[in-house]
């Protein structure tokens, strides 16, 4: 598991000024993604093959 802090969170640019949404951070087979509004709770770490079928569902 990755620690938070050697983790490069970024948030979307769709997702304005404010603090109510997700940062997504690259890992070397995967994604790992956090609650903008909840960092100290961790993230949720995703397998290559997981993201991709989360990223395929959001946009269909």
């Amino acid at each position: 598991m990755h620690s938070p802090t050697e983790l490069n969170f970024r948030k979307s640019s769709y997702s304005g000024r404010g603090d109510n949404c997700v940062e997504i951070a690259g890992l070397p087979v995967g994604a790992a993604m956090r609650d903008t509004q909840n960092r100290q709770l961790g993230h949720l770490a995703f397998s290559s093959p997981e993201w991709i079928a989360l990223l395929r569902t959001a946009r269909s």
